[in-house]
């Protein structure tokens, strides 16, 4: 008998939480392999509920129901038909598992439970799950004996060596594996499914974002000798088929998919994390406020492009403080996305908080007090025609801003997503360019300059007093960012970022300035992880903390 083995690939877009709808996912995906004829159906890492469910899985009745699940897609797989193999949160005895199940015949065939259970950065499994122990589990079919390993199970040698030495010729790899701007040169060079032992791999990973993750997909295959094979694209649901040679270790198939590289790739990680957060949470579309800003327009430019501009409102706000230019840029810029445009002035509310505050403010001087009245103005009414209509608020400030406190609490951090929390401030400048000359794959939004050029190339400014820009307080923002990236990315020293010409008081005012914002940032929205480490998931520093680096 021939010692070939046919695979569906499915890379898909679970909910989390949503068992039901995961299931008829899979369901999906057992009848597409079943027409193909194919030997086997791989899911990604804890599809049936959804990954990462987080403590979703401590709840008993989540588990229970995610088995019974898995259960009752079992009994459809028949035995001239398709095999699965499927990820759930599974119990045994006081233990609960993130496993992988290979269903076949009518029933739960096998398990496989995650051995490598992730505690750093975005991850927090050791405290949720148990480890998989024991003697590892192999699986037959075709004459080929595999193996299954779970996401980071492959990322250290213990797991795929002792596969290796129990007989698995390949190993199926369900993955969970979120997208940051270095994730394929990380899997692609250190996975030690191949590099440590030199046994042939299929990756399976999931789509979509969640919360602050977002997951490429990019699923692939790797043949005994480290030749490739990319199945499937990245930030895209889809199947591939796969077929696997007994004989040769080698993997063959005609899906043939190329990676997205670059600023595309950034942006679509938030084109996707965005509308993927506004849909699963079933809101109708977005509003934010339009400032005549660069943030702003990019973060309209991606909301178009990820959910269409019949589903985001871009209201401009003005004040007394708000140059024409501004009003002219906004109303460009939602034009040319295609965006419903609205203005309110604030400046009556403005006015009425003045004569509220009048009188305990008469021996006052005014400063950023009044400032923060208009942001937080605009805040509220922002929160009204997203109560009034239903559209969820998306907040517009970048990791720069969040780093050093410049953004205003329960003011334009008001929101309930933010698409640039994870890009520095130079980033957003970069991606605004880069926005008006392509188009990014999957986008609904328009092609050509859809941000005003005027827009990228004056001074950034909140716009709430008298010419005001945002570099009468800041350094200049390559200056920032680069301190702002050795203090936040690089958790360098002091001396360490002197060490590249800085300014020695600025660096250290930099410093003071990201370690008082810290309450702000727990208060912030959540955003979509882009770089190495984020704010919330990544980062987790004290509110009260008195620690500088003198």
């Amino acid at each position: 008998m021939s010692k070939n083995l046919s695979i569906l690939v499915a890379q898909l877009d679970p909910v989390v939480g949503d068992i039901k709808g995961n299931l008829a996912l899979a369901r999906g995906a057992l009848a597409e392999g079943a027409a193909a004829g194919v030997d086997l159906v791989v899911l990604s890492e804890l599809f049936i509920l959804g990954y990462p469910a987080e403590d979703l899985v401590l709840k008993p009745a989540a588990v229970e129901l995610s088995m019974q699940a898995v259960h009752a897609l079992a009994r459809e797989t028949r035995a001239d038909g398709p095999a699965v193999i499927i990820g759930s949160p599974w119990t045994d005895g006081a233990k609960r598992h993130n496993s992988a199940l290979f269903l076949k015949g009518g029933k739960v065939a096998g398990r496989y439970d995650k051995r490598e259970l992730p505690n750093y950065g975005v991850f927090d499994e050791k405290r949720i799950f148990d480890p998989g122990e024991g003697e590892m589990p192999l699986f037959e079919m075709n004459g080929v004996t595999f193996g299954i390993a779970i996401c980071e199970d492959i990322w250290f040698p213990r797991v795929p060596s002792a596969l290796a030495e129990a007989g698995a010729e390949m190993l199926i790899v369900p993955n969970g594996s979120p997208w940051r701007r270095t994730v394929n040169v990380e899997r692609h060079t250190t996975f030690s499914a191949w590099t440590k032992t030199g046994v042939p791999y299929l990756f399976v990973n999931q789509v979509g974002g969640q919360d602050e993750l977002v997951f490429d997909g990019a699923s692939y295959a790797v043949d005994f000798d480290g030749t490739e094979h990319q199945l499937l694209g990245d930030f895209v649901t889809g199947t591939a088929l796969v077929t696997y040679d007994g004989e040769t270790h080698r993997f063959a198939s005609e899906a043939a998919a190329e990676l997205t590289t670059g600023w595309e790739a950034e942006y679509r990680a938030a084109m996707l994390a965005l509308g993927d957060y506004v849909n699963k949470n079933r809101f109708p579309g977005v509003v934010l406020g339009m400032s005549g800003g660069i943030d702003s327009a990019l973060t309209a430019a991606i909301a178009v492009d990820a959910l269409g501009p019949e589903r985001v409102w871009c209201v401009m706000l003005p004040s007394k403080y708000t140059s024409s230019d501004s009003l002219e840029d906004a109303k460009a810029c939602a034009e040319r996305l295609g965006a419903k445009y609205d203005i309110v002035n604030i400046r009556p509310g403005v006015n009425a908080l003045d004569e509220m505050l009048g009188g305990l403010f008469a021996e006052t001087k005014p400063d950023t007090t009044e400032e923060n009245i208009q942001s937080r103005l605009r805040a509220v009414t922002l929160m009204a025609l997203s109560n009034k209509f239903g559209h969820m608020v998306v907040t517009t400030g970048n990791k720069s801003e969040m780093a050093v406190g410049y953004a205003t609490l329960y003011g334009d951090m008001c929101g309930g997503y933010n698409a640039l929390k994870d890009f520095w401030k130079t980033e957003v400048f970069e991606l605004a360019r880069w926005r008006n000359m392509a188009v990014p794959k999957g986008a609904m939004g328009p092609g050509g300059e859809v941000i005003p050029m005027r827009i990228i190339t004056k001074p950034p400014s909140a716009e709430l007093r008298e010419d005001q820009t945002d570099q009468d307080s800041l350094p200049p923002y390559d200056v920032l960012d680069d301190i702002l990236r050795g203090l936040v990315e690089g958790e360098e020293d002091v001396d360490e970022i002197l060490a590249r010409g800085h300014d020695a008081a600025t660096v250290r005012r930099i410093e003071h300035l990201l370690y008082i914002a810290e309450y702000k940032r727990r208060q912030a929205p959540p955003g979509v992880k882009i770089g190495g480490k984020n704010f919330g998931r990544d980062r987790r520093y004290p509110i009260t903390n008195r620690f500088r680096d003198d």
